[in-house]
């Protein structure tokens, strides 16, 4: 039974503290995430001083300050990173980070990354993602706002740096997202159509739609992650606090063993059943030795401890060489050879 790799994404909703950093990595770790996803980025390499917030950071933080002044109080540094790095590995959940330009990606990669996460943004950035495919690491890269022509060429670039170590995530790149907004059907088009395993990164308030991607055989999973929805900052708002995250991995667990391994034959526990629901040809009246059987001789009746209503046609015609009682259960032993 294949497992879906779940990633808590912490991203910024450490709000540039160190230890509230920790408290998430212990805090996913306990709500059963395989991975805490954060970000890595210096403010001045990703936005112009005049950027603009995106609509929903508009909603959620202080409408006069501007994008770069959010995300320089958002920035950690490459020693905060390191330390976040051995919390993961003191408490045993997976540590991954979002790099937005070369330089991010460098310092990932010299923390010994296992792997990288691509934002949505960053499918585009042909030069960056064949930086980061050159390091031969697993590479998870979100495709929001992407079209499928688009994320061909991401892959092919990718491919074409000698790795073929991806996954790639449908994505709908609104926070948060409406549940028809989902589009799951999209990560099977990119499965089939460019040969990659795939996966869903989900920005719905609820888990249906996670739930959906995993029976339709997402591989990974992410999902935004705060400790608490009225911290202040752009992401918590759309984020899943830890009782909420801990149901969305007991939820797809359960996905999980319900999918089964796709033979069709009754369940171990099943079978105790059959013999209690299952019917058998019986004698609708007392039928002597010799009698030809016709169908309004026999009924369907419970339990299966006679022949299977299958074999009436076999049945119908035949002579019996003992006599049958009412109810009596019809076997072979009853039928002349």
């Amino acid at each position: 039974m294949a497992r879906t790799y779940i990633i808590a994404e912490a991203g910024v909703n450490h709000n540039g503290s160190l230890d509230l950093a920790f408290r998430l990595v212990d805090e996913a770790r306990a709500a059963g995430a395989d991975c805490v996803k954060f970000q890595t980025f210096k403010a001045e390499r990703i936005v112009t001083a005049s950027s603009p917030k995106a609509r929903y950071q508009l909603e959620v933080t202080d409408r006069s300050e501007s994008q770069l002044d959010m995300l320089r109080k958002l920035e950690l540094d490459r020693e905060a990173f390191a330390r976040i790095q051995d919390r993961c590995r003191q408490v045993g959940i997976d540590f991954m980070s979002t790099p937005y330009d070369p330089e991010d990606a460098e310092l990932l990669n010299g923390l010994g990354v296992d792997a990288f996460k691509i934002a949505s943004g960053q499918v585009v950035e042909l030069p960056f993602l064949r930086q980061v495919a050159g390091y031969g690491r697993r590479m998870i890269v979100s495709t929001g706002m992407a079209d499928l022509e688009e994320v061909r060429e991401a892959v092919d670039v990718i491919r074409g740096a000698g790795n073929n170590n991806l996954v790639v995530l449908q994505c709908n790149t609104d926070y948060p997202s409406r549940v028809e907004d989902a589009n799951l059907r999209a990560m099977l088009t990119m499965r089939d159509a460019l040969q990659v395993r795939v996966g869903y990164s989900d920005h719905v308030p609820d888990n249906y739609a996670c739930f959906a991607a995993v029976a339709l055989g997402a591989e990974v999973v992410e999902k935004h992650f705060t400790l608490d929805h009225s911290m202040p900052g752009p992401d918590h708002s759309s984020s899943l606090e830890p009782s909420a995250f801990r149901e969305l991995v007991t939820g797809i667990r359960a996905v999980e063993h319900s999918l089964g391994d796709g033979v069709k034959r009754p369940g171990e526990r099943e079978r105790a059943n059959t013999f209690g629901m299952r019917r058998s040809l019986v004698a609708v009246r007392a039928l002597p030795v010799g009698h030809v059987l016709a169908a309004p001789d026999l009924g369907f009746k419970r339990p299966a401890n006679g022949l299977s209503p299958r074999h009436l046609d076999a049945v119908i015609g035949r002579r019996l060489a003992r006599a049958l009682q009412v109810d009596e259960a019809l076997t072979w032993d009853h039928l002349q050879a």
